[in-house]
């Protein structure tokens, strides 16, 4: 038998909750090991000074629990899932993070001390009060048979809202039929994907570069990726065209990652190889809101609704957690997208749906973007004016759009050891390398893609000074 030290807080009340507690951890931690006896109930309440009764019920809740089992005249015990030889798990929190394709040397961006990692909007600037207010309007509006499991393309509400949105802003042809509330743009993707390949596609085409953190997912979903060419004025539709391929994955209103827009030429030779290849064309438009020299164009979407499916988001615009996102696609394709929600996953959050509803519809939303917009255009052009004074060979790429910039290095700068340098002074960055196909990756400029949402203007300077630091030590020689 042992004697366990169970500190207690009786001015806290539940005194059978907290010995349970302990015991657990005891457990947990391997200072009680599988089999070991413990104090009879009397014992042990006589000890702790409280009644056997409270002794009694902690025992009750352990034993329905599984740490404790209990046998007439063997008296109580650790049960033996009990392993002191293995560590204790790692909390959620504390776990080493996923690795990022391309990472940065060290691990997870978001334990520098300056992350310019691509890819995130400003989290702190997550409008939470309009948030909670959107969720409890629905609350107190949404009747109880809506709680049940939702239309499988999305909610109505949503639905109807995205519409009358996504034609507003986005310049988008479509009804709520068309649309199907997605996971964000990579469950979108990658269902669209799934059914590209149930229907005998067995090649996708997508833009060389493009972003490293999609690979592996469309690699995983069993189609077979060719690069097409990206220059300044977009894809290379020619190049697409001498392809197999008869599906394409392009990012028109702000290439991912040189930035650069897709010329009205080469948009209409895109719809007309559609047309003439019997194509699809997948619009990932992951951040139109934010273009700030003038008025982003429209999507492709609505030049041709029949040949394209526009993918969008909030995970700029508010943040990826919600995994919220959206795909309109022509009547038929929806209708297998609707379906593949059905088979797979039941559909999307009800709540979550809603909120945003009503964000959009009480033009929440909308003052939300335009927010942001002057705070990232502000962060934008601090950052570009910093390189320019810390990095003077460097050069800018792209238009005045989104939340990242395209930065190529100095003439002579070695990409890898500017990364692995910059992370020495605790700047994560991301080299540009990863996102070029092997063919054309050694004939690329070295180059940055650069995050600038998540820092305000005096640390993105500060960041641009240690960045040109991080280049002098990745010259060679």
């Amino acid at each position: 038998m042992t004697d366990l030290h169970l500190p207690l807080d009786r001015s806290a009340g539940r005194l059978a909750a907290q010995i349970a507690a302990g015991f657990r951890g005891a457990i947990r931690s391997g200072r009680l090991t599988a089999g070991t006896r413990l104090l009879s109930s009397r014992d042990l309440a006589r000890d702790l000074d409280v009644s056997r009764g409270v002794v009694v019920t902690a025992y009750e809740q352990l034993i329905a629990e599984g740490f404790l089992v209990a046998r007439r005249g063997d008296g109580t015990r650790v049960a033996p899932l009990a392993r002191p030889d293995a560590p204790p798990p790692v909390p959620a929190s504390h776990a080493p993070p996923a690795p990022m394709p391309g990472g940065p040397p060290g691990g997870d961006p978001h334990g520098f001390q300056y992350n310019l990692w691509p890819g995130t909007p400003d989290l702190s600037a997550f409008p939470r009060e309009r948030w909670a207010a959107a969720v409890r309007a629905a609350l107190r509006a949404l009747p109880n048979d809506d709680l049940t499991y939702p239309d499988f393309a999305g909610t109505a509400a949503l639905r109807t809202e995205l519409s009358g949105y996504l034609g507003r802003v986005r310049a988008a042809y479509t009804t709520p039929d068309q649309i199907v509330v997605m996971s964000g743009v990579a469950h979108g993707l990658s269902a669209v994907v799934a059914n590209l390949v149930a229907r005998g596609h067995r090649t996708l085409a997508v833009e060389d570069p493009t972003s490293a953190r999609q690979l592996p997912m469309l690699d995983a979903a069993g189609i077979r990726l060719v690069r097409v060419p990206v220059d300044r004025h977009g894809i290379d539709v020619e190049a697409l065209a001498r392809l197999e391929a008869r599906a394409v994955l392009v990012t028109p209103a702000h290439q991912y990652p040189t930035g650069v827009v897709l010329a009205p030429e080469r948009r209409a030779e895109l719809i007309a190889w559609a047309r003439s290849a019997d194509g699809l064309v997948i619009e990932d438009d992951y951040d139109a809101e934010f273009r700030y020299d003038r008025d982003p164009v429209g999507c492709l979407q609505g030049v041709d609704p029949d040949r394209v499916v526009l993918l969008g988001s909030v995970s700029k615009a508010l943040a990826p957690g919600l995994r919220l996102g959206w795909a309109v696609a022509p009547p038929r394709l929806a209708e297998r997208l609707r379906a593949h929600r059905a088979h797979t996953d039941l559909g999307a959050p009800v709540l979550d749906q809603h909120a945003l509803a009503h964000l959009i519809s009480t033009g929440a939303y909308d003052r939300h973007l335009r927010l942001m917009r002057r705070q990232y255009r502000a962060r934008r052009d601090a950052l570009v004016n910093a390189l320019r004074e810390h990095i003077p060979g460097a050069t800018v790429r792209g238009v005045s759009a989104g939340v990242h910039l395209y930065v190529e290095l100095p003439e002579g700068s070695d990409e890898d050891k500017v990364v692995t340098a910059a992370a020495g002074l605790g700047v994560a960055v991301a080299g540009a390398k990863p996102m070029w196909s092997r063919g054309r990756a050694p004939y690329a400029p070295p180059a940055l893609v650069l995050g600038y949402a998540q820092l305000n203007e005096g640390r993105l300077t500060e960041a641009a000074e240690l960045l040109g630091k991080a280049i002098t030590k990745g010259a060679p020689g």
